[in-house]
């Protein structure tokens, strides 16, 4: 109904009928901004990546946040007031449940910004809904959760991107053109370099701060007390502990093993193979894999070798030289290989307008985005496999197509996880 709406202002030209006659609309009534054609949108998670992700779609055209949705009413209170400071008004609606978000019919779209933990929950449940979805990365916390994120979004058939916005950089999209038309001869490998180390700390337990719902902060995830995870709550430092999240691994694979697979051909597929070491966090809560070498072994010879000691970045390393990108830089063995551009016969990636406004603009015709689910889910699934690697100590054999490790029941056991009462996906 919203898109036959939309379709039918489109086609409308600007021309409306009063008591029978044509009459010249003004174009505002039907232009992109006009409230019958804007992207209407709710964001769940509105604290640290959160803010972020409001300010981009505040400020785009034709995009109207209706509601913002968090378990902290501090963090609830901030958004509303952004969003009623940037509309000039104050109909922002709040909400602490995420469930009742959803259930809005006149929202077409959310963005989440949420724990690791979260994720598989929540965007099952908005795909479910029918919201195309704006998903922060990593996909999920589990392989088995982003697969169940992966089929929602296609049973549904509603837009999703991944918010590895790397992908929307022009140098990484340069660098990964580069590698796939053979700048640097037949590639040997490619080195991903991730973060190291932990926030540390000894995220002691504290009062629930005021305004927390510290046990809908918690859902699925073990009961435990509320703890300082840095800067005085909880809001920072969770990503150190298993029960949340993956620590640098899985915070940065799906920015830079995600950059490795599109420059190498490997956005839908995984690795055969997965081998890896690395040392753990000492202190009494923190539990994440600190430093780290995992390599990943594919089907066709290629290989990615990850390593919390390389740059921050992805290198291409070829029988001819060698690319490297990371944020805001981009350099070669030689000059000359970043000066021979793309000809128009050779393989050109997908270019991005923004990675926010790529996925405004795929809501509008329904066209796949920069970073669809199954392609987000890949480049975390990589990560996730030389999480598990590192844990049990063994190499992995995997099987990409069944998305199974082949003859080790205890490795397979943590491609997913429990859930605390009532939670279920």
């Amino acid at each position: 109904m919203k898109t036959t709406r939309r379709n039918l202002l489109k086609s409308s030209a600007g021309v409306g009928v009063v008591a029978g006659f044509p009459v010249i609309v003004p174009s505002s009534v039907f232009g992109a901004d006009a409230p019958s054609n804007c992207i209407t949108i709710g964001g769940i998670g509105t604290g640290g990546m959160g803010k972020a992700n409001l300010h981009e779609f505040i400020h785009k055209k034709g995009t109207r946040v209706l509601a913002v949705c968090d378990v902290d009413k501090n963090h609830l209170a901030q958004a509303k007031a952004r969003v009623d400071r940037r509309y000039e008004n104050t109909d922002c609606t709040t909400y602490t449940h995420f469930e009742e978000l959803l259930a809005r019919d006149d929202i077409d779209a959310v963005f989440h910004a949420l724990p690791d933990h979260w994720h598989g929950l929540v965007c099952v449940a908005a795909a479910n809904a029918g919201k195309d979805i704006y998903g922060q990365k990593p996909l999920a916390r589990t392989i088995k959760e982003g697969r169940a994120i992966v089929d929602a979004v296609e049973r549904n058939g509603v837009i999703w991107q991944t918010g590895s916005q790397q992908r929307s950089d022009q140098r990484f999209r340069m660098a990964c053109e580069l590698a796939l038309n053979g700048r640097v001869g037949k590639i040997i490998h490619a080195e991903v370099g991730l973060p190291s180390g932990s926030g540390g700390g000894k995220a002691n337990p504290i009062p629930i701060p005021e305004g927390l719902d510290w046990d809908r902060w918690l859902g699925p995830a073990p009961k435990q007390p509320c703890r300082n995870f840095g800067r005085g709550g909880p809001h920072f430092n969770w990503r150190w502990r298993r029960d949340f999240s993956g620590g640098q691994i899985t915070d940065w694979s799906g920015h830079n093993i995600d950059i490795a697979h599109w420059g190498l051909g490997l956005d839908r597929t995984g690795p055969v193979e997965i081998s890896g070491n690395g040392t753990f966090s000492d202190t009494d809560f923190f539990n994440i894999i600190t430093q780290f070498n995992f390599d990943l072994n594919y089907a066709n010879g290629e290989l990615i070798k990850v390593s919390s000691s390389y740059p921050l970045g992805v290198r291409f390393v070829g029988e001819e030289g060698w690319i490297f990108v990371g944020r805001g830089r981009i350099n070669a063995s030689h000059p000359s290989i970043l000066k021979n551009p793309i000809a128009s016969n050779e393989i050109h990636l997908y270019q991005s307008p923004g990675h926010e406004q790529n996925f405004l603009d795929c809501v509008r015709n329904r066209k796949e985005t920069l970073c669809p689910a199954e392609v987000g889910h890949r480049s975390i699934s990589a990560g996730l496999l030389g999480e598990i690697s590192i844990y049990t100590g063994r190499t992995l054999k995997w099987d990409p197509e069944t998305e199974t490790i082949l003859d080790d029941p205890a490795a397979s056991a943590l491609l997913t996880r429990s859930y605390r009462e009532p939670w279920v996906i």
